[in-house]
């Protein structure tokens, strides 16, 4: 079992979280998708859901339905938005992370943002796959916190 970057083994138990990756660069995101699943085991919490789109700008109408199912407590979205010759790059990161934090809330459901980029080169992703676990940790903080209210 892997390590936590954030040392609380165990503090997941009992939280259904559902992992959503994008397939564009699934050389970085089937990483990503490895090391959130290895968190949230590491963690304890349940992934109940893993399911993939073709891209980041996608996500928003896949975690509107994953957060209407009752055996998902958080979400967790992971993919890499890499620079192009274009800014697409910041359309696409800035509108789903806007759509994804306002699902969030419209759902009453925590997402992890396990999003990289925009503006970063493909080298930087790939250094950067360990931000999953970040995200699988923050959602299952956020469930557990919200469950203290």
């Amino acid at each position: 079992m892997p390590k936590s970057t954030n040392g609380e083994q165990g503090t997941g138990a009992g939280i259904r979280l559902a992992l959503l990756a994008s397939e564009f660069n699934y050389d970085v995101t089937t990483l990503m998708l490895q090391r959130a699943a290895e968190e949230a085991q590491f963690l304890g919490a349940q992934v109940t859901h893993t399911l993939k789109v073709p891209g980041v700008y996608d996500m928003p109408l896949a975690v509107s339905a994953l957060m209407r199912l009752s055996d998902v407590d958080a979400v967790v979205a992971v993919g890499a938005v890499i620079e192009g010759e274009t800014d697409h790059d910041q359309l696409v990161a800035n509108q789903a992370a806007r759509k994804l934090l306002d699902l969030s809330v419209e759902h009453g459901k925590p997402l992890g943002l396990g999003i990289t980029g925009p503006g970063e080169t493909r080298t930087q992703a790939q250094d950067r796959v360990d931000k999953a676990s970040g995200a699988v940790h923050a959602a299952v903080k956020m469930v557990r916190r919200l469950r203290e209210l």
